[in-house]
């Protein structure tokens, strides 16, 4: 299993978010209104897209459109695909567009825009920019990725392998489900599914700002968006305005080396947690962290002996606890959450903690998925990333995570096996990204992130060779947004002002 590189605080996030209300603001006149592109000059096979009109059409209380873009960038006259945008306007004097990406890969920036500008950007920014939410190509209401239905993705998501994990075959029964589910995501989506790289994403994301008529591109990306925010600098580095990039991913990182950071992480996050729980009064654990720590260990070894059945008939096993005790951890305001949900587990229930993996996995209460995050995520990794599926080197592999997080890396290995089956085999390398002649490049780096860790964020900056590193000494998933008068301000004063801090201001 792979953690998923998810955007802002996970339960806080789906909990707590305020739907915008019905009331149309004072900025948006009625009607329709059109984008103007800037009119620079391109190629002839691209001119038809980047002279695209924007035509924006009321949506609740912000604006929508759809634009086209190149199916397949290499050669743009082989098809089109649509991109899903929704728009909400400066309130005060504009100074262009900030287009934002809440991360994954898969992740909605339309939904994320639409359903959350408030959250997402601070009064700032709403009164300086109009804010863009966009579907990634693969993802949401853009063209999209497609798989399974609910009742495969369920069997698919939560099945209990009964053979021992890493046997022969154990390795056999995962490699089939595997292929079955690349096979599927082929059939339906057809030619997309080899053009959703990141590559293909970024040349998406010039076309938009063109089309929206920014001479630069003012981007605020998350998590895997600082990846496709570091991968538009890198390709277009004389059309970078300003760009903050927040939770970064080391764009160097192989598949093993993401899956090591990550588990580390996640555990040090998880024994943070344990502390903490530790010195209150309603904790289902005692003794010091460590006994804690082999406590889970424990837990999580039963559930794969024995898996826990839920009210509707699923299974918990160790797979699926495992999503479930990761997901709140992106958030030190969900770890009471969690403190329940261990409680529940202890006890024999696995409801809970199926919910909480549900959550995670976009699964609503009636069985069926709001979106496609899931497909959308494998196929862009699979891309992305080199994979190999060898038994000898996954074996090895996932000795290497359990020695470096014994409690959550033995249930991250053998990743490989899902995009080794990949119908389109990634010819992807890793390679650091310099951006040499763009503008300076924010990258925001949490201390205590679990899922792209501090280091990453050391190490793109350095890389960059406009960039520069915000540390923000803290908990939890991304920085921007969380309360934090030092990161909030030091992000817009550069959004706004172009203002970039004498040195790392550690927040």
């Amino acid at each position: 299993m792979r953690g998923r590189l998810v955007s802002a605080s996970a339960v806080v996030v789906a909990s707590v978010l305020l739907l915008a209300g019905c009331s149309l603001p004072s900025f948006l006149g009625g009607g329709t209104e059109r984008s103007e592109p800037t009119g620079e000059r391109v190629s002839a096979e691209l001119e038809p897209f980047y002279s695209q009109v924007l035509e924006w059409e009321r949506c609740d209380d912000k604006l929508c459109a759809t634009a086209t873009a190149p199916l397949d960038w290499s050669d743009p006259g082989a098809g089109e695909i649509e991109l899903a945008l929704v728009r909400r306007p400066a309130s005060g004097q504009k100074i262009g567009s900030l287009l934002v990406n809440p991360g994954g890969p898969g992740g909605s920036g339309y939904e994320f825009i639409a359903d959350s500008v408030d959250y997402a950007v601070g009064p700032r920014l709403l009164e300086r920019y109009d804010v863009v939410g966009f579907d990634p190509r693969g993802v949401g209401r853009s063209t999209a990725v497609t798989c399974f239905d609910a009742a495969q993705m369920d069997d698919f998501l939560y099945g209990i392998v009964p053979a021992e994990r890493g046997s022969d075959e154990w390795i056999a029964d995962v490699t089939e489900a595997n292929r079955a589910f690349g096979q599927a995501c082929s059939d339906e989506t057809g030619e997309l599914l080899a053009n959703v790289d990141t590559v293909s994403a970024s040349r998406d994301l010039d076309l938009l700002r063109a089309i929206l008529g920014d001479e630069r591109l003012n981007y605020l990306g998350y998590s895997y968006g600082t990846f496709l925010g570091a991968t538009y600098a890198g390709l277009y580095p004389e059309k970078t305005g300003r760009l903050v990039l927040d939770g970064a991913i080391d764009p160097t990182a192989s598949n093993q080396e993401v899956n090591i950071a990550q588990s580390v992480g996640f555990e040090d996050a998880l024994r943070a947690y344990l502390d903490e729980c530790l010195s209150g009064t309603e904790c289902p654990f005692s003794g010091s962290v460590d006994d804690a720590a082999d406590e889970v260990a424990r837990l999580l070894a039963s559930v794969e002996a024995s898996p826990l059945r839920g009210s509707d008939g699923r299974m918990l096993g160790a797979d699926a606890l495992v999503t479930a005790i990761i997901y709140p951890l992106y958030s030190a305001e969900s770890w009471p959450y969690l403190s329940d949900m261990f409680e529940s587990v202890m006890f024999g229930e696995a409801d809970v903690a199926l919910a909480f993996a549900d959550l995670y996995n976009g699964r609503e209460q009636d069985g069926t998925y709001r979106d496609n995050s899931t497909e959308a995520f494998r196929a862009i990794n699979c891309l992305d990333y080199a994979y190999d599926d060898d038994p000898a080197k996954m074996r090895a592999g996932a000795a290497e995570l359990a020695e470096a997080a014994p409690i959550i890396g033995p249930y991250f290995g053998y990743g490989d096996i899902g995009c080794a089956q990949w119908p389109v085999q990634s010819e992807a390398e890793r390679t650091a990204i310099t951006a040499e002649g763009a503008a300076p490049i924010m990258v925001i780096g949490t201390t205590g992130d679990p899922a792209t860790p501090y280091q990453w964020a050391e190490a793109l900056a350095a890389q960059l060779d406009s960039g520069f590193l915000v540390s923000y000494d803290g908990e939890g998933h991304t920085a921007y947004r969380k309360s934090n008068a030092c990161i909030d301000e030091t992000v817009e004063d550069f959004l706004v002002d172009g203002t970039v801090p004498a040195a790392d201001p550690r927040c």
